[in-house]
């Protein structure tokens, strides 16, 4: 990769490019986000969000960032299981957001959110006992800066967890590059009548660092106790580390 250059799906861009390419992208989908969703994943997405809220600990009077929570299902999982905890619904899409706090209020929760650009969280040091990250770390442009940042902003013994499509096992490449190209754009053409996004968003699945290098990523943004969990055969995998 040249210097001041980025990737949007397959495509080299200019840095400065990608923030609102992505931002157009989520716009685009932002009502037919969870549907999409439901059809390109089976509805598993459902089930690696609660895989992620039941193994995360939260306590009451925990204090957790959502980063990249689009349509709020994480920050609704995490406030139904520990209600006196302090959650924030955050995105970098102000579309994004406003499905995510419709669908908040429609399971009669009070959640705020706040539009944040994860590689500048805007909040001081040591503020979260958790920062979370589900399916939006690959779309962010400088990835060692969010992981950075949430080093910075957690307390000690915090906990980040990052769950993102990954690297998917070898036998099943093949079938998953089909459905992955060939259908789901066209489902997104047919959908939410995008294809041009849905072809972005698959291309993004595979330009995004594999679960080793996420893993190495987080050791040197300063976490320890770091780990992954492969989920449906590493179709996605939850990263986990603590800052000491």
């Amino acid at each position: 990769m040249k210097k001041n250059k980025t990737h949007f799906g397959f495509n080299e861009i200019d840095i400065e490019e990608k923030e609102p390419l992505v931002k157009e992208v989520f716009s685009s989908v932002a009502s037919k986000y969870d549907l999409m969703n439901d059809l390109m994943s089976f509805g598993l997405h459902r089930f690696w969000k609660r895989y992620v809220a039941t193994n995360i600990t939260i306590k009451d009077n925990d204090h957790i960032l959502d980063l990249a929570a689009g349509s709020g299902d994480l920050s609704i999982l995490f406030k139904k299981k520990r209600p006196k905890a302090t959650i924030i619904h955050s995105d970098i899409n102000q579309s994004m957001l406003e499905e995510g706090q419709k669908k908040i209020i429609d399971h009669g929760l009070m959640i705020p959110s706040m539009l944040i650009n994860a590689e500048q969280i805007p909040f001081p040091d040591n503020s979260f006992n958790v920062v979370s990250i589900g399916f939006g770390l690959r779309n962010m442009t400088n990835k060692q800066t969010v992981l950075n940042e949430v080093f910075r902003c957690l307390k000690p013994g915090g906990q980040i967890v990052i769950l993102e499509f990954s690297k998917i096992h070898a036998s099943l490449e093949k079938i998953y590059d089909l459905f992955s190209f060939k259908i789901i754009p066209k489902v997104g053409k047919q959908i939410a009548n995008d294809e041009k996004s849905y072809q972005y968003l698959a291309e993004s699945i595979r330009m995004h660092p594999d679960q080793e290098t996420l893993l190495h990523m987080l050791n040197d943004a300063g976490f320890c106790k770091t780990s992954y969990t492969n989920l449906s055969a590493g179709v996605v995998a939850v990263h986990s580390g603590y800052k000491s």
